[in-house]
C-alpha cells in the first residue's frame, strides 16, 4: 500500500503553513470539510482543518481514512502544558491519548475509562514517535526548547483554571491538555491506522492561559507545522 499521510489541525493557523508548502495541490470538499492533497517534501499528504472539539475531530478523521485513503494520521497543533518542566513553545509528542472529561464513575468506571470498551487510552505508533524525536533534533529551535514524549489528555474545554488543571493531572497524569487529540487517536485506533499527535505548548493551562494564549498561538502552531514537515520524511 502506498503511503498517504493525513494531517489534521483544528484551526486555520494550525494548517495554513503546511498547505502553503504543498506541491500540486488538489482540493476535495466533503462532509463540510476541505481536504487538500499534494506533495509535502515529496511525500503524499492530505491536509484538513477539522474544527475545534472532539466530535469534529473524530468525524474528520473517519472521513480522512475511509474516503480520502489516509494510511497514517498526524494531528498537529497547540496545547496547554501539564508536565513538570514544560515551557511555552516546548513540544509534546503522544505516547498515548485519552479523554480527561469521560466520566462514567457512577457505573463503577475510573475517570477517562470508556464504558464497554477494552481500550480507553489509545497508544500512538512507536515508529512515528521515534521519527518525531529524531526530527526535532534537526530543528534550530531544539537548542532553546525541548520535546518530550507523553500522554495527551483531551476534553471539550479550554483549560485556564489552576484547580481544573490539578484535577486533570491527578486523574490522568498527562504531559499536555487539548481539545481534539484523543478523538483523532480513537478513530485511528478503531480503523487500525497508525497515528501521532504533535503539540507545541501555547500556554500553561492555568490562570494565566487566557492572557498568554493569543500571543503564543501563531508561534506555537508554526513550530508544530515545521516539525511535521520533517517527521513525514521519516515515517
Amino acid at each position: 500500500m502506498d503511503k498517504k499521510i493525513g494531517i489534521i489541525g483544528a484551526m486555520d493557523v494550525e494548517v495554513n503553513l503546511l498547505k502553503s508548502c504543498l506541491e500540486a495541490p488538489k482540493t476535495t470538499e466533503a462532509g463540510g470539510l476541505v481536504f487538500v492533497e499534494g506533495l509535502l517534501n515529496k511525500i503524499p499528504v492530505i491536509i484538513v482543518k477539522s474544527g475545534v472539539g472532539k466530535v469534529n475531530a473524530a468525524l474528520c478523521t473517519q472521513r480522512l481514512i475511509l474516503q480520502m485513503g489516509a494510511t497514517h494520521i498526524i494531528n498537529t497543533g497547540i496545547a496547554g502544558a501539564m508536565a513538570k518542566g514544560l515551557r511555552v513553545l516546548d513540544f509534546v509528542v503522544s505516547t498515548d491519548a485519552l479523554y480527561h472529561d469521560m466520566d462514567a464513575t457512577g457505573f463503577g468506571y475510573k475517570i477517562s475509562e470508556i464504558p464497554q470498551m477494552k481500550v480507553s487510552d489509545f497508544p500512538a505508533d512507536k515508529k512515528m514517535v521515534e521519527a518525531a524525536e529524531k526530527a526535532f533534533a534537526e530543528l534550530p529551535q531544539s537548542r532553546d526548547h525541548k520535546l518530550i514524549a507523553g500522554r495527551i489528555a483531551t476534553g471539550d474545554q479550554f483549560i485556564s483554571d489552576r484547580a481544573i488543571k490539578e484535577k486533570i493531572a491527578q486523574n490522568c497524569s498527562p504531559a499536555c491538555v487539548e481539545m481534539e487529540g484523543a478523538a483523532i487517536a480513537h478513530a485511528a485506533y478503531i480503523n487500525g491506522i497508525p497515528f501521532l499527535i504533535i503539540r507545541c505548548m501555547s500556554d500553561m493551562a492555568d490562570d494565566t492561559g487566557e492572557s498568554t494564549y493569543s500571543f503564543n498561538e501563531e508561534s506555537a502552531a508554526e513550530l508544530s507545522a515545521e516539525l511535521v514537515k520533517k517527521v513525514i520524511t521519516r515515517i
